[in-house]
């Protein structure tokens, strides 16, 4: 069975920090780069960041550079997606993905699985 399950999510201040996970099954892990994206209300889902599977190579949207890190632990099928610096505009429901193959991609149609999400709202 395929299955994504994204955790972490809530409420935080601008200003702090967040650490989504991403739990996937075996199928929907090994030998992919996985990638994270999200998408506020009334916007199209975005790209935030991906992580190759062979030399764990990280690539980040200009928005997140510098803010957000990617890290992906292969013995336990899990990726991370640590946020600090949190602005309101980060807002929103993030998604983990798997590639379609090991390299990854900015591109929405380079995944074929999805977790249904996970809710990030920054407020005061």
């Amino acid at each position: 069975q395929v299955q994504l399950v994204e955790s972490g999510g809530g409420l935080v201040r601008p200003g702090g920090s967040l650490r989504l996970s991403c739990a996937a099954s075996v199928r929907a892990f090994s030998a992919r780069a996985m990638g994270w994206f999200r998408q506020a209300p009334g916007k199209e889902r975005e790209y935030v960041g991906f992580i190759t599977w062979s030399t764990g190579r990280i690539f980040y949207a200009d928005s997140v550079k510098g803010r957000f890190s990617i890290s992906r632990d292969n013995a336990n099928n899990t990726v991370y997606l640590q946020m600090n610096y949190l602005k309101p505009e980060d807002t929103a429901i993030y998604y983990c993905a798997a590639g379609k193959d090991s390299y990854g991609s900015s591109r929405l149609s380079a995944y074929d699985y999805w977790g249904r999400g996970t809710q990030v709202t920054v407020s005061s």
